[in-house]
């Protein structure tokens, strides 16, 4: 029989470098309220199939890092939300109080699957923290993983409860830290602790600093900012950010190309840098000629290394 959760995760979702490690290490500073972590393997992987039944890709399931960090077991026989039941039972023991989870993917899946779960929806502009990642080359392709993940919650927040949905904005969690953690408290449904102020007394993080709040505005050059704002459109007041006051633009064909080069060569060279040469290359050329068995060993190879660079 497969194990059920006591209750129902409140689900943390934004996009990558959102803030969302930050704010979860606030959460496990709270003694009422867990969070093991970022969970998005619990809906990377499970599609319907041509019945219609929900069912887990297993075997790439069983090859992604961070399920395997996870330490989840897969009980035989168990598949599609029976397993998801399971996952999310085994996670929840593991901590006591409030049960929350990060994801920064699969909310369309929790409207359907889950839709009377709570949801933080984190919201921060992220464009220049996906260049330290390695992500991307330049700002004006490091917002694509943000859009997408905004696009992703335009999509799903219809099917989701308004009474169920809290908006934290990173902005406004750096510059009172006290107030939006009262407020995060409340929704949780436990009493505000002032050990979440001090989570940083016992991770690698720094203490709140709002230098790092609007860092797309302060540090682009007037340029770069009309072209982010070109490829944002609409969604950048949509999410309630206020504009440059530069004129939105898109890149010429030349420019285009020019951006286009400067992410592809900038990633690699972080790539190289991080890794190493051979194992950059020797990765890509495994999974290009399908050699799946000999790139799962360079994967790997990254894997740990990415591991070691995670905070």
């Amino acid at each position: 029989m497969p194990a059920t959760p006591k209750a129902r995760p409140i689900f943390v979702f934004g996009a990558l470098r959102s803030g969302t490690t930050v704010f979860r290490l606030m959460l496990n500073a709270h003694d009422g309220i867990s969070n093991p972590g970022e969970a998005d393997y619990l809906f990377d992987f499970l599609a319907r199939d041509g019945s219609g039944s929900w069912v887990y890709d297993l075997p790439r399931l069983r090859e992604n890092r961070t399920f395997l960090a996870s330490r989840l077991t897969i009980p035989e026989g168990l598949d599609g939300l029976a397993l998801l039941d399971d996952f999310l039972a085994q996670l929840q023991v593991r901590g006591d109080g409030a049960f929350t989870l990060n994801i920064h993917r699969g909310i369309s899946h929790i409207a359907e699957i889950l839709p009377e779960c709570k949801v933080i929806h984190m919201l921060r502009d992220v464009a220049r923290s996906s260049i330290g990642m390695g992500w991307a080359g330049n700002t004006y392709y490091g917002i694509d993983h943000w859009i997408r993940t905004e696009q992703e919650w335009t999509d799903a927040a219809p099917r989701l409860n308004p009474e169920t949905v809290m908006e934290l904005r990173y902005e406004a969690l750096f510059r009172d830290i006290e107030a939006e953690l009262n407020r995060v408290c409340a929704f949780v449904g436990v009493p505000f602790n002032p050990a979440m102020l001090d989570y940083h007394l016992s991770t690698t993080y720094g203490p709140p600093d709002v230098k790092l709040v609007e860092q797309w505005k302060r540090k682009a050059a007037p340029r770069e900012l009309s072209l982010l704002e070109g490829k944002l459109g609409a969604l950048l007041a949509a999410r309630g950010f206020a504009p440059s006051g530069h004129t939105p633009a898109k890149p010429s064909a030349a420019e285009g190309f020019s951006l286009f080069r400067d992410n592809k060569s900038k990633k690699f060279r972080w790539s190289v840098k991080s890794y190493g040469f051979s194992t950059v290359v020797l990765e890509k050329l495994t999974r290009w000629a399908g050699l799946h068995s000999l790139n799962q060993i360079y994967r790997r190879r990254i894997n740990s290394i990415v591991e070691q660079m995670l905070k």
